[in-house]
């Protein structure tokens, strides 16, 4: 895979991330969890649901190493590649893009991110979402995040983050809810990826975070 370096960061974005944590799981709703408890409740099983609620954010270490995944024909992804871009340039993280087409460019970009051992591979939009499933769960030792959509069955090392009208889980499971250019604003793909990585940075991983 060719990596190209970062590219020009816009603006600074808002400081939002995850401070409290509202669990959701299958049985229903659990209590709210305050900012002073959030890191001791330990890892929220694999497929459980949680509502982030903004509060003071988790800043990566200076030259935090991400990877970035997506069509950007898709304007999801394309939305959420940028806001990516300017989190990085605001907090130091070393960020790259690869634009990836259908399953072979998709497998061969995820395969290739994953060789470098990044601090963190993402995964934006629909399109990369079936063959980020085929692959997340033979390299458990790397954390992947996915934007605009989901896995239908997450591994621990697999944080996804969704909201209405983005939260696609793979071919012939919930293809209607792929998203549209109307489904991400600049403030949605700003919240996504700063609460995502936020959860991964706090070791709540392997979980769905669903915005409002």
């Amino acid at each position: 895979m060719s990596r190209p370096g970062p590219r020009p960061i816009g603006a600074a974005l808002i400081a939002a991330a995850v401070a409290g944590m509202l669990l959701t799981g299958c049985a229903g709703a659990s209590p709210e969890v305050s900012a002073s408890t959030a890191g001791s409740i330990g890892a929220v099983a694999p497929e459980g649901t949680v509502t982030p609620t903004p509060g003071s954010g988790a800043t990566p270490p200076t030259g935090y190493d991400v990877v970035v995944i997506a069509d950007e024909a898709d304007p999801v992804a394309a939305g959420l590649v940028s806001a990516a871009e300017q989190w990085a340039g605001r907090v130091g993280a070393h960020l790259v893009t690869t634009d990836a087409t259908g399953e072979d460019e998709v497998y061969a970009a995820v395969t290739a991110a994953v060789a470098e051992h990044p601090d963190l591979v993402v995964g934006a939009g629909a399109g990369v979402v079936d063959q980020l499933a085929m692959l997340t769960s033979q390299v458990l030792d790397q954390q992947f995040l996915v934007l605009g959509a989901q896995l239908s069955e997450p591994t621990e090392n697999v944080t996804a983050v969704v909201w209405p009208g983005a939260a696609f889980r793979g071919s012939g499971l919930g293809a209607s809810d792929e998203g549209t250019a109307t489904s991400v604003t600049a403030e949605r793909a700003t919240e996504a990826v700063e609460a995502g990585v936020a959860s991964v940075l706090e070791g709540r991983t392997g979980i769905v975070l669903a915005l409002g």
